[in-house]
């Protein structure tokens, strides 16, 4: 299975990047793996609804080139589905089996996805109802995929 992370902005901290190395040399076993990174768009203090929705506009435009027709798309949104670990494995087991080599997960900027984007999305999942910043959410998601992949095989996880 193909494994894409669409990503907005650059990460810049060598401690994200080192745990994203890391997970990501752990999951090159069970999986494909690639990061499309989309340039963010600089986010003025005090920009009001309208300034957002542009911005979330053009970053969704750049996340919507990197996607394509036959990729199952997976949205990060504060008010999507919660899961636990175990449900998460039998998602990512469910659409193997269903079919669907190529799944994206598309994490918004600082503030958020446009209305394309996620009208695109087949599914919208939550890690929490609290905000992450978007840059450690890749650490968190390739950790939860790797654990997914651990547990799909039936291979020992922390739980």
């Amino acid at each position: 299975m193909k494994i894409t992370l669409i990503t907005v902005g650059k990460i810049k901290e060598k401690y994200l990047k080192d745990a994203i190395a890391e997970y990501s040399k752990r999951l090159s076993r069970y999986c494909k793996l690639e990061i499309a990174e989309v340039a963010d768009e600089k986010t003025p203090d005090q920009a009001g609804e309208t300034v957002e929705e542009n911005i979330r506009n053009k970053e969704g435009e750049r996340i919507l080139k990197c996607i394509h027709d036959d990729m199952y798309v997976i949205t990060l949104e504060i008010n999507g589905v919660m899961l636990g670990s175990e449900e998460f494995a039998r998602k990512v087991e469910q659409l193997g089996v269903q079919g669907n080599s190529s799944i994206g997960f598309v994490i918004g900027g600082s503030i958020g996805l446009g209305k394309e984007v996620r009208k695109r999305a087949d599914y919208a999942l939550s890690f929490s109802k609290m905000t992450f910043p978007h840059q450690l959410m890749r650490v968190i998601l390739l950790e939860q995929i790797y654990r997914a992949y651990r547990i799909i095989n039936g291979e020992p996880y922390h739980k």
